[in-house]
């Protein structure tokens, strides 16, 4: 690759990993051209893109960062083969890996996932990962919470307003 071609590739992931508050850095080497086909395929319909990457060039990428992005934890997993996968939605990948791997693979491995700033380092997180909590998933909790007591305070006064009619549809009565 000439001089001017890394160049470009540089400034092409500094561009992704700028943009991108959720990638995972992984090892697909030892699968077959089947396999990775098969991953790259659920990849693109789950709205995860894959790249294969240079470990020199994702690591000059990602030197000029502001040291709060914290990539510097990621320098020692671009080691060996790196795929990186860039997401919208923080678990995605993970659960895609853990579906993908019960089709009797042991690959890819997780070797480091990037968090909003916080680095999950090894294959041994995939189960932390895949318990993430979406943003949409954050919201709709929340959302169900604030609507929780609004709906006791409603229901209490239903419920109160038919046992002061009934009472007083008795003493009515009885008067």
């Amino acid at each position: 690759m000439k001089k001017s071609e890394k160049g470009t590739v540089i400034e092409a992931l500094k561009e992704k990993f700028e943009n991108s508050s959720f990638f995972y850095l992984t090892d697909a080497s030892t699968m077959t051209v089947d396999q990775v086909n098969k991953l790259r395929r659920v990849c693109f319909e789950k709205g995860v893109e894959m790249t294969v990457i240079k470990n020199t060039l994702a690591k000059k990428a990602m030197e000029d960062a502001a040291p709060e992005k914290n990539y510097i934890a990621l320098f020692d997993s671009l080691k060996g083969p790196t795929a990186v996968m860039f997401t919208d939605v923080a678990n995605v990948p993970a659960r895609l890996i853990k579906e993908f791997r019960k089709g009797g693979g042991e690959r890819p491995l997780i070797k480091a996932a990037y968090i909003d700033s916080a680095v999950f380092v090894g294959d041994d997180q995939l189960d932390t990962l895949t318990k993430l909590k979406s943003k949409e998933e954050l919201l709709g909790e929340l959302i169900g919470l604030l609507q929780s007591p609004a709906k006791n305070v409603v229901g209490a006064l239903k419920s109160g307003g038919n046992t002061i009619m009934g009472l007083l549809k008795t003493l009515e009565e009885r008067g």
